[in-house]
């Protein structure tokens, strides 16, 4: 609880403060900040406010890539643990972490589980890894401890364990992948578990959207609830900026936390949006001390909301991603992003799971191929899931069958955290 402590003890420590802060510790001790500032001719007693961000320049996600030892700031031997990147964006990076960082990534995680309507009551069933640099996990475990709250690390998949592990157990609370979700309802449904008699009250859900910009459930949500009577609570984070974005009861937008970051969603000329209107969301640590990030661009498009939170909390609200920058999909003059589509592939009966792969083909251009479980390998349902898609997209993506057993095998790899869904082989 020492972080809590150090917060307590600086009750006007504000936003501004720990930017200035930041500023004069990264002049001295980050290698990769002082050339920026040098190069760019950067007076850091210039910047007396949060507004004067813009003067400075951005940080991008091929910085952290190129020069990734360059953003260390503390001694090697002050580095309690390395983490990495999930490498959605490219290859993984290393983020090193102090001792107190560890604090204050459990105090993030302590904030977010209280938002989500936590209590030191709750028992949480944690569906996911705790290993292979996995911040997120760590982050879970170490939030729910700080809550008070008690932890099953059952780990990810397995549905038949963890409903085995539910019944005995009786976890109030899972957190897990919403695709996943859905499949531990399937299992629900094939073995005759009664899910909504069970001790499980609520859901927090990682690594995927389960809502639409305007704050309604998307398919992938709708079909959780219509199964199982429980709230969902969405969550965004990423391993370089340390700090999630979670969801209160309300259910509209992930709450920001400004004693911990500042973030600015950026136009493509790098200057800020205003609230409703798409973004890349960028985001300044506060309070790191291993690898603190100024003005770094996530490649995460989002829009902000700053009308007051009928919870109470009056701080800005993200939406869930609308797409990643890098992502975004060029095909037969039609833009897509992977999480719509997502939403179009889960809406379908008929396609039981999937993968969305794009390539370049010989003349540079975009092209999308669809792996696909089909509930029924007849050609009804492959012309149900190719109209469909046609009628949706007015294009059509190539599509390959798969079995249950070879989509397992292109989501998880052995290097693989979460199920990967969208795999980019562009050039």
């Amino acid at each position: 609880m020492e972080y809590l402590a150090d917060k307590a003890d600086n009750p006007t420590l504000t936003q501004q403060q720990k930017l200035q802060e930041l500023l004069v510790y990264l002049s001295q001790r980050s290698p990769f900040y002082k050339d920026l500032f040098a190069r760019h001719e950067v007076d850091i007693d210039a910047i007396r406010s949060v507004d004067d961000l813009r003067l400075l320049p951005v940080t991008t996600k091929d910085d952290l890539q190129r020069q990734n030892d360059d953003f260390l700031c503390i001694p090697r031997n002050e580095v309690a643990e390395y983490m990495s990147t999930s490498g959605t964006l490219g290859s993984p990076v290393t983020i090193a972490l102090s001792e107190n960082d560890l604090k204050r990534l459990a105090y993030n995680e302590y904030n977010s589980f209280v938002c989500a309507d936590g209590s030191k009551d709750d028992v949480y069933q944690l569906m996911l890894t705790l290993d292979r640099q996995f911040m997120a996990g760590i982050a879970y475990y170490s939030g729910i401890r700080m809550l008070g709250a008690s932890v099953v690390r059952l780990g990810p998949g397995v549905p038949a364990l963890q409903w085995e592990t539910i019944k005995r157990l009786k976890p109030t609370a899972i957190v897990a992948v919403p695709s996943f979700i859905l499949k531990l309802i399937q299992f629900a449904r094939e073995t005759g578990i009664d899910i909504n008699s069970t001790s499980v009250k609520k859901a927090i859900c990682i690594g995927e959207n389960i809502r639409n910009t305007d704050f309604s459930l998307n398919i992938l949500g709708k079909k959780i609830t219509d199964a199982w009577d429980i709230p969902l609570y969405s969550t965004y984070a990423s391993t370089e900026m340390q700090t999630a974005f979670t969801e209160c009861g309300q259910g509209r937008g992930g709450h920001y936390q400004p004693d911990l970051m500042i973030v600015e969603l950026l136009d493509e000329n790098n200057d800020p949006v205003g609230p409703n209107i798409p973004g890349e969301v960028t985001i300044t640590t506060l309070g790191v001390e291993g690898m603190p990030l100024l003005r770094y661009k996530t490649g995460d498009i989002c829009m902000y909301f700053d009308e007051p939170c009928a919870c109470g909390n009056e701080s800005l609200r993200l939406s869930s991603i609308i797409g990643r920058k890098k992502q975004m999909i060029k095909f037969k003059g039609t833009t897509l992003y992977p999480p719509a589509l997502f939403d179009l592939l889960n809406e379908r009966e008929e396609i039981l799971d999937f993968v969305i792969e794009v390539y370049s083909n010989d003349v540079g251009l975009d092209e999308v191929l669809l792996y696909v479980v089909p509930a029924e390998e007849t050609e009804e349902c492959d012309h149900q899931i190719r109209a469909y898609l046609q009628a949706r997209l007015r294009v059509s993506p190539h599509i390959k069958y798969v079995t249950a057993e070879q989509i397992q095998k292109i989501q998880f790899t052995e290097a693989t955290r979460k199920p990967i869904k969208f795999i980019d082989k562009r050039a």
